[in-house]
């Protein structure tokens, strides 16, 4: 539940200084963030499927 509170703080902290940018910047800013996490998620995925099991499957993470 901290965490949850604490995440949402960030969020709030965050949109609150977006709303001083313009549209625009604001919008390429979160373009720029969703292909960044597209490429990552991308690349984690083929990287799971070259090494034959996520993670949690190899037992890496206890």
């Amino acid at each position: 539940m901290l965490f949850l509170v604490g995440a949402l703080l960030v969020l709030g902290v965050i949109l609150g200084a977006v709303v001083h940018l313009p549209v625009p910047v604001g919008a390429a800013v979160g373009l720029a963030i969703a292909v960044w996490l597209g490429l990552f998620a991308a690349r984690e995925r083929l990287s799971a499927r070259r090494h034959g099991a996520l993670p949690h499957e190899r037992g890496g993470l206890r």
